[in-house]
């Protein structure tokens, strides 16, 4: 996967420079193995129908209380997330934080399994930990990337992670159908199976990568929240310096808004719209991984070809039909060829976002431009979730989809006029 004679990047955030071993690599792949199955089960497959449907027993707002709740975890993780991250830059400590957050996510996620029918805040209150605690770690396991890649080859190191991701959405799938399969009103049993698989499977990255960075003392007068304050206040400096990558991070936020909440809401629109059954819904989203897969080595061929723009543009394409023929369809074929385009397009959005950033990146401060990147698709993911959530309970599901559509069409038009020119970066480096 690397070779092992390269030097991590850059040099000013990483002050231990032991060559990386591709072992550490595949630590490093394993935790988006780890994570998929929650953001598979919990978030996008059973969470939300299960909380409807036996939680808060069929309730008219249960979807507004859901993506509210979402939302509120992305709230928790803007303003938390920085003060985290200097804690663990200063104490030279992100695998003990990342054991913390995983952790936390894991447990969280376990103890859904004991939520009983009418324990609605008890249900939202575990959502909400262990998707702040899942967003976190994302985080965190995001800052090592700068440190175990070259500038040749971390592109193909995120590539390996976005891979992993998708072989751990599709086995915890597996895992959940045969729950499901053997029995009626097991699908509690979920929760349990995908919080010890997110832990469990997490562990080869605790194990194997290793912590880089060495201990930073604090400046004579700094303080722990001053530092954290800082990163706003360089962020509104800097990005306005680079202002194509700002209306980048303008758009992007759009179109992430749109997508997460598709991940948030999609199996409750399977399931009360087009009438398909827990199982009909795990088959679906199977397919959608699939579909990922290809949507993403295919839309990385062209991109490959004709640079990054091209394939955003027709990934939002895609996403904007979509919504639309989602709005209109009854079918459960219809529908799976409805997910078979989602999947291609969000394959290909994810790829593609990344590749932007990349691009416009100044040399050398990847590690401090992929966390502005991180701050802009929180923010989405809070905007998308909770927007959504309430449309449903006020207007239902297919105004609601029809709607989402609008924040892929307003990236769209964003992103059309951009250069997105490699040459952006380097020169305001």
């Amino acid at each position: 996967m690397s070779d092992e004679n390269e030097q991590p990047f850059p040099p000013e955030t990483v002050e231990a420079t032991e060559p990386v071993k591709t072992r550490e690599i595949f630590g490093w792949c394993c935790f988006d193995f780890a994570n998929s199955a929650f953001t598979t089960i919990v978030i996008t497959v059973l969470g939300m129908p299960y909380f409807k449907a036996v939680v808060a027993g069929g309730h008219a707002q249960a979807e507004g209380w859901w993506g509210t709740t979402l939302a509120l975890s992305q709230v928790c993780v803007l303003l938390l997330a920085p003060l985290v991250g200097v804690v663990a830059d200063v104490h030279a400590r992100k695998k003990r934080y990342l054991l913390v957050t995983a952790l936390t996510c894991s447990v969280a996620t376990a103890l859904m399994f004991s939520v009983s029918a009418g324990q609605v805040g008890l249900m939202l209150g575990l959502v909400l930990v262990a998707n702040f605690a899942f967003s976190t770690s994302e985080n965190i396991c995001s800052a090592f990337l700068p440190e175990i890649s070259t500038a040749k080859n971390v592109g193909r190191i995120s590539g390996y992670g976005w891979s992993f991701g998708y072989l751990g959405g599709l086995l915890s799938l597996v895992i959940v159908l045969v729950i499901l399969k053997s029995g009626e009103g097991r699908a509690h049993w979920a929760f349990l199976t995908t919080g010890v698989f997110f832990f469990v499977a997490s562990l080869p990255t605790l194990l194997l990568l290793k912590e880089r960075a060495r201990p930073r003392p604090l400046a004579e007068g700094q303080t722990y929240r001053g530092l954290a304050f800082k990163q706003f206040g360089d962020m509104r400096r800097e990005l306005p310096q680079h202002r194509t990558l700002l209306l980048f991070f303008a758009a992007m936020t759009f179109y992430l808004a749109g997508l997460m909440a598709v991940i948030g809401f999609a199996a409750g629109y399977a399931g009360e719209i087009i009438g398909m059954t827990q199982e009909g819904i795990i088959g679906l989203f199977a397919v959608l991984q699939v579909a990922g897969v290809v949507g993403a080595y295919s839309f990385g061929f062209i991109q490959d070809r004709v640079g990054p723009k091209t394939p955003l543009v027709l990934a939002l394409g895609l996403w904007i039909v979509v919504c639309v023929w989602a709005a209109k369809c009854d079918s459960v074929k219809e529908f799976y060829g409805i997910g078979i385009l989602a999947g291609m397009g969000m394959g290909g959005l994810q790829s593609a976002s990344r590749a932007v950033v990349s691009t416009l990146t100044p040399v050398g401060r990847s590690g401090e431009f992929f966390g502005y990147w991180g701050f802009f698709a929180k923010l989405a993911a809070m905007i998308g979730t909770f927007s959504f959530g309430w449309m449903v309970t006020q207007f239902g599901y297919r105004s609601a989809i029809l709607f989402n559509g609008a924040f892929f069409l307003v990236g769209l038009i964003m992103l059309i006029p951009l250069g997105l020119k490699p040459h952006d970066a380097v020169t305001k480096s």
